[in-house]
């Protein structure tokens, strides 16, 4: 069945059988992690391939396993030089290495007192400061985003959610590399919702739609019936394998078709 399912969505695309939409025939670049990047071999059939095939987006991958928000940045900044201003949408999908890596979440802003002209008056208030480093959270997201925000104003700029995560192995002889599932905290008694909320929080702040798979996606590894999602029930809970990404696909998809892909 899940063959089927697979063979029937590349069919759709050799026939052209893609629905018109506003999407069709744009370039997306996606930034961010293992979840996007072409080499990671949990799945060869990616969310982004269903994405081209059912609403006719070009992919452009940008994204390395094991990235964190500030080495995404990385990868933005090599986007900028490769593409310039040939794309027309961003999708960005990352933190739960900066989750799972006990990155600080710190805070977005902060705020000092300072005198400013209201209705020709100098009056106090509290002004907030915006904080842009590498070293927390927070601040790696402003980093990111105000980058973005002022190099492509007219491009759609748009979030993504990591999904649940559960218990991984990726141990070689030459390293250790065993991920607890997403009940046990990271160094900071932190867990991976609390990421998902700022990252949420962001695009309140930035103006940028985020498309929420940690709540929308359906997938919950922790439940062994949904380890047909998965890359391995033993040993891989937290990458999906193809049926995964056809479902975060489906998930995207719909949660985009409202959205204008560049102003």
């Amino acid at each position: 069945m899940k063959r089927i399912l697979f063979l029937c969505t590349l069919m759709a695309s050799m026939l052209g059988l893609v629905a018109q939409n506003q999407w069709q025939g744009k370039r997306a670049a996606y930034l961010g992690d293992s979840m996007t990047d072409l080499n990671n071999k949990a799945a060869n059939y990616h969310y982004y391939d269903y994405l081209r095939d059912s609403l006719g987006i070009e992919p452009l991958v940008y994204a390395r396993s094991g990235n964190q928000w500030h080495q995404v940045y990385k990868y933005a900044e090599r986007m900028i030089k490769e593409q310039g201003d040939n794309i027309d949408v961003i999708f960005i999908w990352a933190g739960t290495n900066d989750y799972f890596h006990s990155t600080p979440i710190g805070q977005f802003y902060t705020e000092h007192d300072t005198v400013v002209n209201v209705n020709g008056k100098m009056v106090p208030r509290k002004g907030r400061y915006w904080i842009y480093d590498d070293t927390t959270f927070c601040g790696r997201i402003n980093k990111l985003l105000q980058m973005l925000k002022h190099r492509y104003p007219t491009q759609q700029i748009i979030l993504m959610t990591p999904p649940h995560r559960a218990y991984a192995n990726f141990s070689r002889p030459e390293r250790a590399n065993v991920q607890p599932d997403e009940n046990i905290s990271n160094e900071h008694g932190l867990y991976i919702e609390d990421y998902v909320h700022v990252l949420k929080q962001a695009g309140e702040y930035w103006s940028v739609p985020v498309v929420d798979l940690f709540s929308t996606s359906g997938l919950y590894p922790l439940d062994d019936s949904y380890t047909r999602y998965f890359a391995n029930p033993d040993t891989d809970r937290l990458h999906p394998n193809n049926q995964g990404h056809i479902r975060l696909g489906k998930t995207i998809a719909e949660k985009i078709k409202n959205l204008p892909s560049r102003f």
